[in-house]
């Protein structure tokens, strides 16, 4: 009787935390307005949306620097960031993790472009890209291009680390073919 008692507790306890990581904002569609945002990157820098008004946003969150494939997609849209940027567009990496261990990673891993410390996954939630599980958050794998003027025109939904770079840099360019 006790052990049932105990199995019922334990997946009672189960289906709470499953519920709380699957009850995340809803993911932004293709038209709406960016959600804002305002952090700090891996050198102190304060990174908003309204900086990059005008150009086109590759926002790419990821769980955990380090990790073989956030190391995997860094790496991508570091050796795609050329075409990337020759295509007009700037990419910006959030994760949960704080200043100090993107610094690290950049550095480590050669990239050029901004991590976000989103320490509470209040942007990630935001973008619907937040996994909480009671006593750790983690972004999810999703990548959002954004336009020149703050929508949203391309969503990508638990991504592939090691194809999503290449896939973005194929939709940028049919994207701004079709803004032309």
């Amino acid at each position: 009787m006790k052990m049932l008692i105990l199995l019922g507790m334990i997946l009672s306890l189960l289906t709470i935390i499953w519920m709380r990581a699957s009850h995340a904002a809803d993911v932004p569609s293709v038209g709406q307005s960016a959600p804002d945002f305002a952090l700090t990157d891996q050198y102190g820098k304060l990174q908003k949306l309204s900086d990059f008004h005008g150009k086109w946003l590759v926002l790419y969150f990821y769980p955990k620097d380090g990790t073989p494939h956030c190391t995997t997609e860094a790496c991508q849209f570091r050796d795609d960031i050329f075409k990337i940027r020759a295509l007009g567009a700037e990419v910006v990496g959030v994760s949960v993790d704080d200043q100090d261990s993107h610094a690290e990673f950049a550095a480590k891993h050669g990239l050029p472009f901004p991590l976000l410390a989103d320490k509470g996954g209040l942007m990630a939630g935001r973008y619907g890209s937040i996994t909480d599980l009671l006593v750790i958050k983690f972004a999810k794998r999703n990548t959002f291009i954004i336009d020149p003027l703050g929508k949203i025109a391309k969503v990508y939904v638990s991504v592939d680390a090691a194809r999503n770079p290449a896939q973005v840099v194929v939709d940028l360019a049919a994207l701004q073919a079709a803004h032309r």
